[in-house]
């Protein structure tokens, strides 16, 4: 069964390499990010995704599109090999290739759900701030997370900020086994028109296809 976890990555420039910890910048920071955000409805971001497989010496890169209710776990990703829905409740995960749905329990404390994209600090997180990055006109705030479950496979995130519009960018995820995964927002639309059946999976818009019920 094949599954692409939504994860997210972007090498924006040379980073200070400090020691994990939570400091008052990065908090007011994220605070103020999260308070931004979580005045919307629903937010619609279109993606790249570079996942980065260092052990296989390959890479892939995917085009994107999120859906999702900002303040529940409601959320549709639509990529080039798959598209993932959830009601909060169900998630349902459409293989393209395999013409098969596969339909599994939506887990909302996991921090690399697609729905967490722009608020994957709020839980589980030690943070730092670790300085500001001028790109072009543009000024970003940077932001390494270290997860406190020490069992994530996953060491370190790093979150690019966009100073003025106090919303996550971009961010870094580096794994234990080397492997790296790259996200970046091309597009936000803060309060999108979507009917609420877009969170809901719906099989009569997939004939022919396999539900496999793995819950």
């Amino acid at each position: 069964m094949k599954k692409i976890v939504l994860l997210l990555i972007v090498t924006l420039g040379y980073i200070h390499v400090v020691n994990a910890q939570t400091d008052a910048k990065a908090k007011a920071i994220l605070n103020d990010v999260s308070k931004k955000y979580r005045s919307y409805d629903v937010v619609k971001a279109d993606f790249s995704l570079i996942i980065d497989n260092q052990q296989a010496n390959a890479k892939d890169t995917q085009q994107g599109t999120l859906y999702v209710k900002a303040n529940s776990n409601k959320y549709k990703v639509s990529m080039t090999t798959q598209e993932m829905i959830s009601d909060g409740k169900t998630l349902w995960t459409y293989l393209k290739e395999e013409k098969e749905v596969q339909v599994t329990n939506a887990n909302s404390d996991d921090a690399l759900n697609p729905a967490k994209i722009f608020t994957i600090y709020e839980k589980g997180f030690k943070y730092l701030y670790t300085g500001d990055k001028k790109v072009g006109t543009k000024i970003y705030q940077m932001i390494d997370l270290t997860p406190t479950d020490v069992n994530k496979s996953y060491f370190k995130i790093r979150l690019t900020i966009d100073k003025a519009a106090r919303q996550i960018a971009s961010a870094l995820i580096l794994e234990k086994n080397g492997n790296k995964y790259t996200y970046t927002v091309k597009s936000f639309v803060a309060n999108a028109k979507v009917p609420e059946s877009t969170f809901t999976f719906d099989a009569k818009k997939y004939p022919g296809v396999e539900v496999v019920d793995l819950r």
